[in-house]
């Protein structure tokens, strides 16, 4: 998508950033002239994203990160300041479910183990709060910065069967709120926290529950998803950047605190 905000003189961490939406806004931040730190738990997969940006004349780091270790957080900071000199934009795009925690015909509701919700809750949730505080310390000392966070359609209502993705964005959503008012009064006015909240996007965390995989077609709750959307159709990483780029940009100077809906209508739609 031929979106053109200017971010030349901008460095950008997206974390989770060799995923299928979260290498897409890597590009795009690139495609604007932002430095990118391509920061994922796959440091190969993290490294191919940034060598894609280099190759089509960016600048870019792709480091391997856990975003649920401060130490690994703090050591890509150091990376990352070597290198760029500044940390001016933070995605938090790490985060996603896992078959585990969702209920369903072989896993009910009163099978699911405390470990895999909380492996979820920590991934959405303190995979946002981490980051926020190594990288939010670079925003503090300089006095500006713009951190966006990924929230979710289910974060309003919540989806059957996603529990803890569900809560762990909805928490997400709160924090980013929370984040808001905390660094303007506590640390600085120019500093901003915003979400996007997008609705349904077909990635390989939720594929096995919306497409029948020897088919392709959808499954019966990706009849539902469809049904209940509007515009009729799944979002796709192109439908995210439009609004990632002006939550980074100075057209969104006044912005903050916000959680922005990219769903088609789905949370508009009433059902009838």
């Amino acid at each position: 998508m031929d979106l053109k905000v200017d971010l030349r003189g901008k460095v950008a961490v997206v974390t989770g950033g060799a995923g299928v939406l979260c290498a897409g806004m890597s590009l795009s931040l690139a495609g604007n002239g932002a430095k990118v730190a391509v920061l994922d738990l796959r440091a190969d997969a993290a490294e191919g994203v940034a060598a894609e940006i280099r190759r089509k004349g960016g600048s870019a780091l792709g480091l391997g990160v856990d975003v649920l270790a401060k130490p690994s957080l703090e050591a890509a900071r150091s990376h990352i300041l070597h290198e760029f000199g500044t940390v001016d934009i933070l995605i938090n795009g790490a985060g996603g479910n896992m078959p585990r925690a969702t209920t369903g015909a072989e896993r009910t509701f009163f099978d699911l183990t405390a470990e895999d919700i909380r492996m979820v809750m920590d991934l959405n949730f303190l995979g946002t709060v981490l980051p926020s505080q190594v990288f939010g310390k670079v925003m503090v000392e300089k006095q500006k910065g713009v951190i966006i966070n990924i929230s979710s359609m289910a974060a309003y209502t919540p989806l059957t069967r996603t529990i803890a993705y569900s809560a762990a964005k909805a928490a997400v959503s709160n924090l980013t709120a929370w984040l808001a008012v905390h660094f303007n009064q506590e640390y600085s006015k120019e500093i901003r926290v915003n979400a996007i909240a997008p609705g349904f996007l077909l990635t390989e965390q939720n594929r096995y529950l919306l497409t029948d995989i020897n088919t392709g077609e959808p499954t019966p709750r990706g009849q539902q998803v469809l049904a209940a959307t509007p515009m009729g159709r799944y979002g796709a990483v192109d439908d995210l950047l439009g609004a990632v780029l002006f939550l980074c940009s100075d057209a969104a100077s006044f912005v903050n605190g916000a959680v922005i809906p990219i769903d088609g209508a789905f949370a508009a739609y009433s059902g009838v």
